[in-house]
């Protein structure tokens, strides 16, 4: 063979990557791998949604992320890819992510609260037909756990003969809005393998591919159990201190406190930090609620009631946050909203994302709209589509006529000011920054009176805003 010359550094192997799923994780992670790796990696990011595909190759990228867009058009058709030939994808690849959504099922057994791992199966049965050289398979959806068995099992049984696969548990621990930061400067990776030889090469493999830009240290390794249930613990311990923090707010309406100096004071302590500590009208996502349901079946499934009630509880308490914010708006007018005008400023779960997946907005415009009020509502990023489709969803479970209703009662505009034109109430459900910057003193001489706002994101200036003449509503504080 030809000896390199003496100094000249040995070219490093092109890994092949392929993810299947092109949604909130796939696309922002690939992104940044295909970013930090540059010519030591080739990644495909796959899909069978051929409008999705088209959009991730357009300037109107189908997510919303701040930094996303950069990162897409300085790494598209150079070593990052976006395809619906999902079978070419399989057999080019040397590393395969399965990002496919996993919902919670609304049917059969475990409806309302397992997992639906429909679409992991899919791919597992497409990775099977298609492979031809093996594989290192890697979790990267949320998963119940010990789905990697799962995995194995239907590659093993389905596959050609002398191709051999690992499985690998990465999940993500990523924050919408934040998603590219959290994953240049991960405060952790997480990969769990089978503990055999095999399995610690493909680990190692996986390993590689981050340590292109995440410290050693911080890349995690455990068995494959461990990985898949620290994902679905995260996101629960995060979710009640949540729902730990809106419990102490109900408390502080109740008694004159205010929930922001009481949640400053508890996170100076050390031991427990000041993260996660806003309270508000709820969390949403695509994660939390999903990923304690999850939790709450795998536990009930191991005979462990008692813990599945424990975690049951942080989701109780989220929707009582959420209905308990509602029920004020209704009695601070009046007690009745019907035929009355309601701005809402947010629809998004939370800022700088356009994901509305159970967003707050949704329960309480939906409860708003179920006692016959107007809405008038902007979000700077989530479409009319969007909002339409969402609130139509959710008016189907309690609404004989959801699709009648939605399209009576809503407007959705495209500015704030047209929004909130001669409402007799403003609602902030979302915590976008420019609705700190809106001319209040403007909305306020265009409203009714009196003029009412109800901030469900203790974002606004309060002080402010009583000196302009509003009634202020504030989640965990009483404004006098």
């Amino acid at each position: 063979s030809l000896l390199l010359p003496p100094h000249t550094p040995r070219p490093a192997m092109v890994i092949s990557i392929a993810c299947i799923g092109a949604g909130y994780v796939g696309g922002p992670t690939c992104a940044v791998i295909a970013l930090k790796g540059g010519e030591n990696v080739r990644v495909t990011v796959v899909d069978v949604n051929e409008a999705r595909i088209a959009a991730w190759n357009s300037d109107n990228l189908p997510i919303y992320e701040p930094g996303l867009e950069e990162i897409v058009k300085q790494c598209r058709g150079k070593n990052l890819f976006f395809s619906t030939d999902v079978a070419q994808a399989i057999k080019d690849s040397e590393l395969i992510f399965v990002s496919v959504n996993t919902p919670t099922k609304t049917y059969g057994m475990g409806k309302g609260s397992a997992a639906d791992v429909k679409y992991i199966e899919s791919c597992a049965r497409s990775i099977a037909e298609h492979a031809q050289s093996p594989k290192v398979v890697i979790e990267k959806s949320t998963v119940p756990a010990r789905t990697a068995e799962t995995l194995d099992r239907i590659l093993r049984c389905n596959s050609r003969a002398g191709i051999e696969f690992e499985i690998l548990s990465n999940p993500e621990f990523l924050a919408e809005g934040t998603a590219i930061a959290d994953l240049l400067n991960p405060d952790r990776v997480l990969i769990g393998g089978p503990q055999t030889a095999s399995g610690q090469v493909a680990v190692e493999k996986l390993a590689s591919v981050y340590r292109h830009w995440v410290p050693t240290e911080r890349i995690i390794t455990t068995n494959t159990w461990s990985s898949e249930l620290s994902k679905l613990a995260a996101n629960a311990f995060l979710a009640q201190r949540v729902s730990s923090i809106n419990a102490m707010s109900a408390i502080c309406e109740a008694t004159g406190a205010d929930v922001t100096e009481v949640a400053r004071a508890i996170g100076k302590d050390s031991r427990l930090g000041a993260k996660f500590l806003q309270a508000g009208v709820g969390f949403g996502g695509s994660c939390f609620q999903k990923d304690i349901l999850n939790l709450c079946y795998l536990a009930d499934s191991l005979n462990l009631p008692e813990v599945a009630n424990y975690w049951r509880q942080v989701i109780i308490l989220n929707d009582y946050q959420e209905r308990r914010f509602s029920q004020r708006i209704i009695r601070c007018l009046f007690n009745t909203v019907s035929g009355k005008r309601i701005g809402v400023l947010g629809f998004a779960f939370k800022k700088n994302t356009g994901d509305t997946r159970e967003s707050p907005s949704i329960y309480v415009c939906n409860y708003l709209l179920e006692e016959g009020a107007f809405l008038n509502i902007y979000d700077p990023k989530v479409s009319e589509m969007q909002i339409r489709e969402d609130l139509k969803a959710a008016a189907a479970e309690t609404s004989q006529r959801p699709a009648d209703n939605v399209d009576k009662l809503v407007q959705v505009h495209s500015n704030a000011y047209d929004a909130l034109r001669n409402v007799h109430a403003v609602v902030v459900l979302t915590e976008w920054d420019e609705f700190k910057e809106l001319d209040f003193q403007r909305i306020y001489d265009t409203m009714l009176k009196p003029a009412y706002i109800f901030d469900g994101r203790i974002l606004l200036d309060h002080k402010k805003l009583r000196a302009i003449g509003f009634d202020v509503e504030v989640i965990g504080k009483t404004v006098k």
